[in-house]
């Protein structure tokens, strides 16, 4: 049983709510809201990846070895927590009051306080740990891209309970609304694994496209969503074939993607890093509804609750 720290957090990823882009160049944050685009506040330089947690957003520099801390109603920069790694990706708890890092250089993974920076645990993974999750009983799930395997981490003891073998170099994570499956991206391997998170094994490795950077699960889990930065494209999966479902072209370089509302109005947005903008994805019709210009070098999303709430 998860301790009671963890009972409160959540690894779903936010299924309505305020869309929040991270470009690395512009260094700035952008909301996405009711299809619109408002330019955020200035954040320090090239922030790699972006998470959200309660009424906080996270983004990590892994040059400035740093993590910001910035209001997720609005964007606002609230603190620097100095890092003493290459941090990248990031996980935050539900309440907002931790966030867990990985250490790209130091192949580990921290806990960290989100009031003052302090590391609160640390864990072992394999060689440059990319994105990570966290679920609802409490256990991070860390892309360790060279070394082709998932870390299984107990986030209350920050200790490694598994790992998991997946594809060649894998690097995003998504997990489907039930957390009964992960599904990771292998970017050299161009395909995706799919994890019995039950079990802790793989059940599957299918094609998904050139370069699988970013992956998604749609808000009723039927439909997976793989970002290929090699060809431009977005590929949607059957959830439970696992057969290709369509290919959607979107802009240069597509990296994360987040998928935010419900039913018919359910959509996805795909981060172009290459042609500074994000593409829109209607759920039901496949289509691109949008491009929405942001500020330069786009590559990482996340969705907080409305108004950061």
């Amino acid at each position: 049983m998860a301790s009671a720290l963890f009972l409160a957090l959540s690894g779903a990823p936010a299924l309505a709510g305020t869309v929040w882009v991270a470009s690395q160049q512009g260094a700035r944050l952008s909301r996405i809201e009711a299809g619109a685009v408002t330019e955020g506040a200035a954040v320090p330089s090239a922030p790699a990846t972006v998470a959200a947690g309660g009424r906080l957003l996270f983004l990590s520099h892994p040059d400035g070895r740093a993590i910001t801390v910035a209001e997720a109603g609005t964007g606002r920069v609230l603190r620097r927590l100095s890092y003493a790694g290459q941090v990248f990706g990031l996980a935050a708890s539900a309440d907002g009051r931790t966030v867990f890092a990985t250490d790209w250089s130091g192949h580990r993974v921290d806990r960290i306080s989100a009031e003052d920076g302090r590391v609160e645990g640390s864990a072992a993974t394999g060689r440059d740990p990319a994105h990570l999750v966290l679920d609802r009983a409490g256990r991070l799930f860390v892309a360790d891209r060279e070394s082709r395997q998932v870390s299984v981490i107990d986030a209350a003891r920050m200790e490694r309970i598994a790992t998991i073998p997946v594809g060649e170099a894998p690097f995003a994570l998504a997990l489907d609304p039930a957390q009964a499956r992960l599904y990771v991206g292998n970017v050299r391997g161009n395909s995706l694994t799919v994890i019995d998170t039950a079990a802790l094994k793989p059940v599957a490795t299918v094609p998904a496209g050139a370069m699988p950077y970013g992956v998604a699960v749609g808000p009723d889990g039927a439909r997976v969503l793989v970002t290929n930065q090699g060809a431009g494209t977005v590929t949607v999966l059957n959830a439970q074939t696992m057969k290709i479902a369509a290919t959607i072209g979107v802009g240069r370089y597509p990296e994360g993607i987040v998928v935010a509302g419900e039913g018919g109005a359910a959509r996805a947005y795909v981060a172009n890093w290459f042609s500074d903008d994000v593409s829109v994805i209607d759920l039901t019709s496949l289509k691109v509804v949008a491009r929405l210009p942001v500020a330069e070098g786009p590559r990482s999303l996340t969705v907080a609750g409305e108004g950061g709430r």
